[in-house]
């Protein structure tokens, strides 16, 4: 099973994670799954950018973005060429970095 690796983020993941996951599941599920509460404002639509993260290594293992996707990274906060929105993007069968960025666009956090 290949493990999603989790750079430390201030307040989601201080110390940072390193999970397994199975390929074919979005990178969004396997976070919540863990405890890492990363935002979904659109409860994983594809319709917000406040799942995006940046993929540090293995970005090539992961299936192409739509094009609906690729629209919305548009507006995402710190967009990098390997950003994706965490939603939309499954596991393969490879390991993958990721970094959960510092802000989003969401100016109201649910539950907050």
């Amino acid at each position: 099973m290949p493990q999603l690796i989790v750079l430390p983020h201030v307040e989601l993941c201080p110390d940072g994670a390193v999970v397994e996951g199975a390929s074919g599941r979005s990178i969004c599920d396997i976070l919540l799954d863990n405890g890492i509460e990363i935002e979904h404002a659109c409860e994983k639509s594809c319709a917000c950018t406040t799942c995006h993260v940046i993929v540090r290594e293995g970005y090539d293992s992961l299936p192409e973005p739509t094009e609906t996707e690729e629209d919305l990274l548009d507006k995402a906060w710190g967009l990098e060429p390997t950003s994706r929105l965490s939603c939309q993007a499954t596991l393969g069968d490879e390991d993958v970095v990721i970094e959960i960025p510092k802000y989003t666009i969401n100016m109201v956090k649910e539950g907050h």
